[in-house]
């Protein structure tokens, strides 16, 4: 059985040069994108505007142009996801608000899902009628996530599941998670990456508590998920009982490694940057300006890795070794610029939160874009968190793909 979720958007001629794809899809953005910034998909009338908006680029055949054409992707080569990235991110069209469904779930469904799993969740998920959540992160189990201490027992052609999952993106609008889950405690005695189970979870079930937790700048993006006795399908189990770390990993890669065309967002970052030194008057400070030049050439450098690494994976290369590498360097990229402009900004730096009316004597535009980029700043620094700390990152780096001794671990 195939899954073929197509619609009359099929495919993209690859014999098609980028112009012409970049101009199609130009065309369609200056159409369809919404003329007004929607409100911040935290709120919940601001996710509901998100939602909408991904349900129409569903519908105009752009919700995921580098899938495959069999799940409802436009089968786009490397060329061709990056030129409608890039446009995308020109018109500044609305921050997506599926990553976890697209970006990870629906990669890892093609990869390890059955062919009931992939008809059953790949075209809601696509389509945006399914909002998918993570449940990797736990209070004691952060960076050592094989010491995750949620608990899937088995009951028949069921999973009883017990414990609590934090820092959730998107949790608290999500309609399902998928979440790491032990279900052979003693084979974690002998080796705690086993025993581990990936487990799809409706979270509308009985059980599931979700709690908001509300962020130092007042947004409430993230959620803690609570399970008491919930039950689970067992064909709701990826990849095999007992074999989630696997496909965990496979979702860290896809989480850590370039999202090609992804450049192109944090050069609006820059772009955005050097509008706050223009509304503060600092377009002859030189100290400003190398700041700005600073940010500039850390993109792009970025850019012209993005394109490096397009080139390999297009000529056949394995990409697995720099995901850790690529995921280091943007989030430490994008805190750079954000905190950049924290400084620019001088005393309105110190301002987080609140109205418009926090900064007497500041035009509304300028008061929205500071109070926009406080926003900004903070996620950049969860950046630096979730998907790995930096910190993980350089150990994986030094020791899987320089190979250099490991650092000593507790026994």
């Amino acid at each position: 059985m195939s899954v073929n979720i197509m619609t009359e958007h099929n495919g993209i001629d690859q014999s098609s040069t980028v112009d012409v794809f970049r101009s199609e899809v130009r065309e369609w953005l200056a159409a369809n994108a919404p003329r007004e910034s929607l409100l911040p998909w935290t709120s919940r009338e601001g996710f509901d505007q998100h939602r909408a908006w991904e349900q129409t680029l569903f519908e105009g055949g752009y919700a995921a142009v580098d899938w495959p054409i069999e799940y409802g992707g436009r089968g786009a080569d490397l060329r061709l996801t990056m030129a409608f990235a890039e446009e995308y991110y020109r018109v500044r069209a609305p921050e997506r608000v599926n990553m976890g469904g697209l970006y990870l779930l629906g990669p890892v469904l093609m990869q390890y899902g059955t062919e009931e799993q992939r008809a059953r969740w790949i075209p809601d998920l696509l389509a945006c009628n399914t909002i998918w959540c993570q449940g990797f992160s736990e209070p004691g189990s952060g960076s050592d996530l094989a010491s995750l201490s949620t608990r899937a027992v088995r009951d028949g052609d069921h999973f009883v599941v017990n414990g609590q999952k934090t820092w959730t993106s998107m949790g608290g609008f999500a309609d399902w998670i998928f979440a790491l889950v032990r279900t052979d405690p003693e084979a974690a005695k002998h080796r705690k990456h086993s025993g581990i189970t990936f487990l799809c979870i409706d979270l509308r079930t009985p059980g599931v508590e979700v709690r908001p937790l509300a962020m130092v700048d007042g947004t409430k993006g993230f959620a803690e998920v609570f399970f008491t006795d919930v039950r689970v399908p067992v064909e709701n189990v990826v990849g095999g009982v007992d074999q989630g770390w696997k496909v965990a990993m496979s979702t860290l890669g896809f989480e850590r490694g370039a999202v090609f065309g992804d450049h192109a967002k944090f050069s609006n970052d820059v772009a955005a940057l050097a509008g706050l030194v223009r509304r503060r008057g600092l377009e002859q400070d030189t100290l400003a300006l190398d700041e700005l030049g600073r940010v500039l050439v850390e993109t792009e450098v970025y850019r012209a890795n993005v394109y490096r690494l397009a080139a390999l994976a297009e000529a056949g290369g394995n990409l697995d070794q720099t995901a850790s590498i690529n995921k280091l360097f943007w989030t430490e990229m994008q805190h750079d610029i954000f905190a950049t402009g924290l400084r620019l900004m001088a005393e309105e730096g110190g301002v987080v939160g609140g109205d418009r009316e926090v900064l007497p004597g500041v035009d509304p535009v300028t008061a929205h874009a500071w109070k926009d980029w406080h926003h900004r700043y903070w996620y950049a620094r969860a950046a630096m968190i979730f998907g790995g700390t930096s910190e993980i990152q350089r150990n994986i780096i030094s020791e899987r793909v320089l190979g250099l001794p490991m650092e000593p671990r507790p026994t």
